[in-house]
């Protein structure tokens, strides 16, 4: 039986973060002939080849440390994180370039904007980006849009995200989340003041700052959608669904961990634009916007096996790609009660991991780690 290892991270105090869809994805590679088994670059032994894995046991239901060998296949789930345990995942990558990973590392999000805005076909759909060098870019971008928003290169779940909004008058209100996700009561100022305000956060070079889509309802949260795409047991991508996020409220961005809400796509489209033409032509954008992306990145960095996008619709039904993200979450789709597109979207990975042990088409392309 061919084996799939989960490689992950562990967190603050040897917790590993997702084990209930690691649960969901053994049960799945059983059903299909295939083992798995969940590991950290931590739990590896170099010496004797040999890994310390952790093994789901249906019948005691829990989790066993048992030893394993390296895997046949690789399906990286570690997310980025400021610690050295993101440099042991670098060294694991570098020291076994030849095993076949189901994925590809990634560059951050001002990286991944360049490369996106080089497809004239992908160009249309992202909001003006650029890195952030001083306050002057800030101003000039609110002076253009109004409504701006500073995003950090490498953050992960809405942490240290601010949307300032220009008020006229030469005042703007800046709000947000800081590096803990815990949201930042809003605050008016001076446009002047922005660069004092803001001296403690160390923007430069480590901030992006990008137009403001007007995302808010009636009731003022504000609302994207998550459309997830992945590659099925044929290896041809395919979007398994997409769900609507409406972010708690006092919040500028609508993940679900920071108190967000899930709804379905169509219900929310439906709320907005009430027009059943109109809804039909925005998801033909998305899914059409979404081959056209992973097969861009997979050009240049190799082989991907999923990627969610979060993307925004303004009042005019345009659509924007506010980033991507190649180590998506999946319980959107289970809070909405799409049952069935949840269980797609946790056995794909499974799926796909046998077509590439079957056929062989792994790549070790290589490239800078996110």
């Amino acid at each position: 039986m061919p084996t799939l290892g989960v490689m992950t991270f562990y967190l603050r105090g040897n917790v590993i973060e997702e084990l209930a869809f690691f649960r969901k994805l053994t049960a799945a590679g059983k059903r299909l002939g295939l083992s798995v088994f969940v590991f950290t670059p931590e739990d590896v032994d170099d010496s004797s080849r040999q890994i310390r894995a952790w093994v789901y046991d249906e019948a005691e239901g829990r989790w066993l440390r048992k030893r394993a060998s390296f895997p046949d296949i690789v399906y990286d789930r570690c997310r980025y994180q400021r610690t050295y345990r993101f440099q042991l995942l670098r060294k694991f990558r570098t020291r076994y370039p030849n095993l076949l990973y189901m994925s590809r590392p990634l560059v951050h999000k001002w990286g991944m904007h360049q490369l996106l805005h080089k497809n004239k076909k992908i160009r249309p759909y992202l909001p003006e980006t650029v890195s952030y060098r001083s306050s002057s870019d800030l101003t000039a971008f609110l002076s253009r849009h109004g409504v701006v928003y500073l995003k950090p290169i490498d953050g992960t779940g809405g942490r240290g995200i601010l949307r300032i909004e220009n008020l006229g008058d030469g005042q703007c209100l800046i709000q947000g989340r800081n590096r803990d996700r815990k949201i930042i009561a809003p605050q008016k100022i001076r446009i002047d003041q922005i660069s004092a305000r803001l001296s403690s956060w160390n923007l430069k070079k480590r901030y992006l700052i990008q137009q403001g889509i007007h995302l808010k309802l009636k009731d003022g949260r504000v609302h994207d959608y998550r459309l997830l795409i992945q590659k099925n047991g044929s290896g041809a991508w395919e979007v398994t669904g997409c769900a609507g996020r409406i972010g708690a409220k006092r919040s500028i961005t609508s993940n679900l961990h920071g108190g967000g809400l899930a709804v379905t796509f169509e219900k929310l489209l439906r709320h907005r634009f009430g027009s059943e033409s109109k809804i039909a032509e925005i998801r033909q954008t998305m899914d059409e916007l979404a081959h056209q992306v992973v097969r861009h990145v997979e050009r240049q960095f190799g082989s991907m096996c999923e990627m969610a996008l979060d993307i925004a619709v303004d009042g005019s039904g345009h659509v924007w790609l506010l980033e991507i993200n190649p180590k998506p979450a999946r319980e959107v789709f289970h809070r909405i009660g799409e049952q069935e597109t949840y269980r797609k979207a946790v056995v794909r990975p499974a799926e796909y991991a046998l077509y590439l042990y079957r056929n062989g088409e792994g790549d070790v392309h290589t490239s800078k780690l996110r």
